[in-house]
């Protein structure tokens, strides 16, 4: 049985709730920190869109991209500054924040700003990243990593837990298929769902190409498709990384999600998720 996990706003005023419950979490945001006005568009538009539909929105943005193809790609603006611009949009807009932490020095510096932290899918073996993040107490979210069968992420939750932390997050975005493509078995949301935390589908890393001539390339016309087809298997939030214009993004341009598009993907995997719950 799938355990709840609710992250309170900033203000206390509302809660996201991942689990099987009647509004639905979504984690979304640009890929990275790239300036203020991006951050604010975003924002705005995660606010009206959670206004109209049963949706309740973590706001995601890296505060500096470590993984990266090439040396020259960019990894972000500096770590102190993005992360005071993503405590601007948590306390303007009371919307929770997801970043990545990459080393158990930026653990605590991070919780000061992050609701959740997320442990990158190539880090997700690191235990002292993990029992680090732990520590903080901040709730945790584990990519699975593309090398990882969905049984292994269940002592990547451990090692959180064995910090004293049960607010454990576990999320697929893909499998490598080869050298260049990523595939999603679907089996490892039922398989990762039966450890007890609440289950996250990356839609849009899952269609990442990696290393394409010195960037991560990717097919967005299957991020609509594989979001409703998780939506129909059973999930306990989505994650989408979202930008207004993202062949401008600065980081993973071509598996961002159109942001005036966000809606009505949601609205199809919404009803999705309506349906499959009827049957269970």
């Amino acid at each position: 049985m799938t355990t709840t996990l609710t992250i309170p706003s900033p203000s206390g005023a509302r809660q996201v709730t991942f689990g099987p419950t009647e509004r639905f979490a979504v984690i979304a945001g640009p890929c990275v920190v790239e300036n203020e006005k991006l951050l604010r568009t975003v924002a705005e538009r995660l606010l009206e869109i959670q206004n109209r539909l049963p949706v309740d929105f973590v706001f995601k943005s890296s505060y500096t991209k470590a993984n990266r193809t090439s040396a020259e790609s960019f990894s972000g603006i500096g770590m102190e500054r993005a992360l005071a611009l993503l405590e601007t949009i948590r306390n303007d807009y009371d919307l929770p924040i997801l970043s990545d932490v990459h080393t158990s020095q930026e653990c605590s510096l991070a919780a000061t700003t992050c609701d959740i932290l997320q442990i990158p899918a190539f880090l997700s073996r690191q235990t002292e990243l993990l029992m680090a993040a732990g520590s903080t107490g901040r709730a945790v979210q584990i990519k699975k990593g593309q090398f990882m069968a969905p049984d292994d992420m269940r002592f990547a939750k451990e090692k959180v837990e064995r910090a004293g932390n049960r607010n454990v997050l576990l999320c697929e975005r893909g499998t490598f298929f080869g050298y260049g493509d990523l595939v999603v078995d679907f089996r490892s949301l039922v398989r990762m769902r039966a450890f007890g935390s609440p289950v996250v589908y990356d839609a849009t890393h899952s269609v990442q190409r990696p290393s394409q001539a010195g960037v991560s390339g990717g097919e967005r016309t299957f991020i609509a498709p594989l979001a409703r087809a998780a939506a129909a298997i059973g999930i306990d939030g989505l994650f989408l990384e979202t930008h207004p214009n993202p062949p401008e993004a600065l980081s993973d341009k071509d598996t961002q999600w159109p942001l005036a598009e966000l809606e009505s993907l949601l609205e199809s995997v919404l009803r999705i998720r309506d349906i499959a719950a009827r049957q269970e």
